[in-house]
């Protein structure tokens, strides 16, 4: 059984560990060695805690073994991506000029998943500083589906990590796709919750009001289960929101007859792949087979490059807020792509700033009606996983420009800047393996309603059975 586990999913293995068939140690030292033996080409960790996860799984082992049983998490091994502070472990995020940080405390989401009894088995790889380019002293994670392929920006080690099964689910974090950028390349489910429902306190900015933190597993239950986890209101971050973690899983019967979907087919259809689209034509239909409502809707705009313009200047201003200590006083340690941002934002003022702020709230008073009249609004998750260079990643602003163009960003910063849930399934693969994959957009505090039919299209489909071969 242990030699097939890794691709398993986190509800299927906790109740091993729960029943005593399967000790927390031996599965750790399991994905360890995995990670040893495939992640030297794969790039998908920064970090592996290899002594500090099999101390903490000998931990769990030995509260399950005498009858303290903390619940669906205890014991499963697990990745955060670099970003979030890790007591006495580097968190570098991606940055030279992190390369030697150690946290003196741990993130409340890290804190959280420990208390949980999950096992941290490393910290996954990034892009410099959570933005789209790479610092070029970072090894950029290799998409597992085909090493020309594109791995997502930012949390693609998270991303990796989960597909190549070196994890049963990891953190990843989202200013303008980047928990569902790297789940669609991948072909992994990826939770962008409702803006502070999770706690961003210990984890290092990009930009602090469209920053959200969320789950990226191999099943819409396996991210159901994080997000329980890492959910609810911090004091520490007075951003986050009284609510306490909702309880999706009781929630997922696989009725859905309840709940509408909305559709803007001229939005979802511009631009994207033929065979991407009728992957969710599929989906849709499979909706309404199952029960659901369709019904029509209009996006306030389908321009990547415009909504691009909107983002970008709040993005540029808050992370070199950020990047103070750092920028411009150690400029020549940035790699190009980031530090033409943070020179956007250095060059801006308050004034500008407001006007930037000003337009996003009118962009996002369309976007949240037109949200609000279903319970669900599916489209493509940031569209469909292409082939890069991966030295184009690294290279200058030229370069990334081109390599951005690809994004199809219309999908994914619109709930950034609303700071509304997104959930991302997959839906199927190309006629050469690349994965397809959907995403279900919803109004605040709406996670229950997206898991529910996600869930619900997983049960008619076994595309989590499928990975890839390594």
């Amino acid at each position: 059984m242990i030699d097939e586990i890794h691709f398993a999913n986190i509800s299927f293995v906790s109740e091993l560990i729960k029943n005593k068939d399967i000790s927390p140690v031996e599965l750790t030292e399991y994905m360890l060695r995995r990670i040893e033996k495939l992640d030297t080409r794969l790039n998908s960790f920064a970090t592996v805690c290899a002594d500090y996860a099999i101390d903490s799984a000998r931990e769990a082992e030995s509260e399950i073994m005498t009858g303290n049983y903390r619940g669906i998490l205890h014991g499963i091994p697990l990745a955060v991506k670099d970003l979030c502070y890790t007591l006495g472990i580097r968190t570098m995020g991606g940055l030279k000029v992190r390369r030697n940080f150690i946290p003196d405390f741990d993130a409340t989401v890290v804190e959280k998943l420990r208390l949980a009894g999950a096992i941290l088995l490393g910290k996954a790889a990034l892009t410099e500083g959570a933005l789209s380019g790479y610092n070029p002293e970072f090894d950029i994670p290799l998409n597992p589906w085909g090493e020309k392929l594109w791995s997502g920006v930012s949390s693609s080690g998270s991303g990796v990590a989960t597909a190549a099964g070196l994890c049963f689910g990891a953190l990843g974090t989202d200013t303008g796709g980047s928990i569902r950028y790297p789940s669609m390349a991948n072909g992994v489910v990826g939770l962008k919750p409702t803006y502070g429902r999770v706690s961003r306190y210990g984890v290092m900015e990009l930009a602090g009001s469209l920053d959200h933190i969320g789950p990226m597993a191999r099943s819409v239950k396996d991210v159901a289960i994080m997000f329980e986890a890492i959910a609810g209101k911090d004091e520490l971050d007075l951003t986050t929101i009284n609510e306490k973690a909702p309880s999706i899983l009781t929630k997922l019967s696989g009725d859905i007859s309840n709940l509408s979907i909305g559709v803007d087919r001229a939005y979802m259809e511009l631009g994207t792949d033929t065979g991407l689209m009728n992957a969710i034509n599929i989906a849709i239909d499979t909706f309404v087979e199952m029960g659901a409502t369709i019904v029509d809707i209009q996006m306030p705009s389908s321009d990547p490059e415009q909504l691009r313009n909107l983002w970008l200047p709040i993005t540029g201003f808050e992370a070199a807020k950020a990047h103070a200590d750092t920028f411009p006083s150690r400029a020549s340690d940035y790699g190009a792509y980031l530090k033409s941002v943070l020179e956007l934002g250095v060059s801006m003022d308050e004034s500008d700033y407001r006007v930037a702020m000003q337009e996003r709230s009118e962009y996002v008073m369309r976007f949240e009606s037109e949200l609000s009249k279903a319970d669900a609004v599916i489209c493509p998750a940031g569209g469909f996983v292409f082939e890069v260079d991966k030295f184009a990643q690294y290279g200058d602003k030229e370069a990334m420009r081109e390599v951005i163009g690809k994004f199809q960003g219309q999908f994914t910063i619109p709930a950034d800047l609303a700071g509304t849930p997104a959930l991302v399934v997959p839906c199927g693969f190309s006629d050469d393996g690349r994965p397809y994959t959907f995403q279900l957009l919803g109004s605040k505090l709406s996670e229950e309603k997206l898991c529910m039919l996600g869930h619900a299209y997983e049960q008619r489909f076994s595309w989590s059975a499928v990975h890839p071969n390594l």
